[in-house]
């Protein structure tokens, strides 16, 4: 084994057994375990943060599944390589067997619409087997027509138990540290450090022991801080401190500070980071962070997007720096993104309720006939266009899911939900 390969390359499982966290997908009862095991595999899109085991997962399922296996970077690769591809996987028998190959693309979000355009055939006619790997919106980042022709998949940032799975078995398994007589006392500092990232905490952890001159070391919270969180400050867009410095600067916005907000701002513009990427979280901020408290938020956010998709850096970094500060100093509400939330948790927990007669369309006869629409009030055609009557299903009728924030708008809109349903919700 090459001592050069990072501790995460040659610690990379090769099985499902020795696969980390994801149980939701690979677990007992995942939703890609029966695939897998049947070899049945559909064209994928797997979705998470870096580090999360998205490239070693794609490389289990081919194995598992006895298929061959092509790879590409979306960083490095044009139409041409994808047809040279396409061609060799046909060739190989994909026309003729439930077994077609595996095409493997990571930051499949970096290839242009020519580019993912030229994967339709192949995926639709079942030449190739598709499982790309984003750490983007796969909504936003890729074509409707491809998107629509795979199933996606959401990886999570591995959670503390799966993290400390990791360094333990790097310490007993990894050919090189199980040599050294490592103690692991504290695992805190190092788990902060990672940020939920595999990859990352395996590749900090190896950089810490080979900073020990002793093959005896004890790992502790301040040997760590002392050792390493100063050489883990440079800002990598491709995922070190992606996550850390947008989570920075989204939280500067939400904490009304436009000068932390512009800091930030300048440290993903100096890093390269893509101007889309930051546009995007400013538009979903303005939305959740600010809402109704001020609606022009969402609309400046827009236009930004906008603008900046059309012009790009240098120039992007002005109309960036106008939206940053103006979300900055909005008025704050959270009171959209909340109702949301509630109102999906009630739909998890109580089901397909049935829409009640009087909401429902009457397009036919036999509809009317069965009282569809029947007592449903026009609301234009009473008083203040306004007609007091129940819109939720009757199980969990006046459930109250939307609570205006504290701000002159949303009083505003207290005040007019009062005024219309003080008999029903307690606004």
């Amino acid at each position: 084994m090459n001592a050069n390969e990072p501790l995460a390359e040659r610690l990379r499982p090769k099985t499902l057994d020795d696969y980390v966290s994801q149980t939701h997908l690979v677990g007992e009862t995942g939703s890609l375990t029966q695939h897998i095991k049947q070899g049945l595999i559909p064209s994928m899109i797997f979705w998470g943060p870096p580090g999360t085991g998205k490239t070693t997962l794609a490389n289990i399922i081919a194995t598992e599944s006895g298929r061959p296996f092509y790879t590409l970077s979306a960083i490095n690769s044009g139409v041409k390589d994808i047809r040279e591809v396409i061609d060799k996987a046909k060739n190989s028998g994909g026309l003729f067997t439930v077994k077609n190959p595996i095409l493997f693309i990571d930051e499949i979000h970096r290839f242009s619409k020519s580019q993912q355009d030229s994967l339709l055939q192949a995926v639709e006619k079942g030449w190739i087997t598709l499982i790309g790997a984003t750490t983007e919106n796969p909504s936003f980042e890729v074509i409707s027509a491809l998107l629509s022709r795979c199933q996606v998949y959401i990886l999570n940032a591995f959670d503390k138990k799966d993290l400390e799975t990791l360094l333990n078995r790097a310490i007993k398994n990894d050919v090189f540290l199980s040599k050294k007589k490592i103690k692991l006392k504290e695992t805190s500092a190092l788990l902060k450090l990672s940020g939920g990232d595999g990859r990352k905490l395996l590749n900090i952890f190896e950089l810490l022991v080979n900073s020990y001159d002793s093959d005896v070391i004890e790992i502790t919270d301040e040997a760590v801080l002392q050792r390493i969180q100063n050489n883990t400050v440079r800002y990598d867009k491709t995922g070190e401190q992606h996550y850390d410095i947008i989570s920075a600067f989204i939280k500067s916005i939400r904490g009304s500070d436009p000068n932390a907000a512009v800091y930030w701002l300048a440290r993903m513009i100096e890093g390269g980071e893509d101007v889309k990427f930051i546009a995007r979280r400013l538009l979903i901020a303005a939305s959740e962070d600010i809402g109704n408290a001020n609606p022009t938020a969402l609309v400046i956010a827009n236009n930004t997007f906008q603008a900046v998709s059309t012009i790009g850096f240098p120039e992007s970094r002005i109309i960036l720096s106008q939206c940053a500060t103006y979300l900055a100093c909005s008025p704050k509400s959270n009171a959209a993104y909340a109702a949301i939330g509630k109102a999906q948790q009630l739909v998890k927990q109580t089901g397909d309720l049935s829409v009640p007669l009087d909401l429902r369309n009457a397009p036919t006869k036999l509809m009317k006939e069965l009282g569809y629409s029947e007592d449903y009030k026009y609301a234009h055609n009473y008083e203040n266009n306004f007609a007091s009557q129940e819109f939720l299903p009757n199980a969990i009728k006046n459930t109250k899911l939307y609570d205006p924030g504290n701000n002159s708008r949303e009083q505003a809109h207290r005040e007019f939900l009062k005024n219309r349903w003080k008999d029903k919700y307690n606004y």
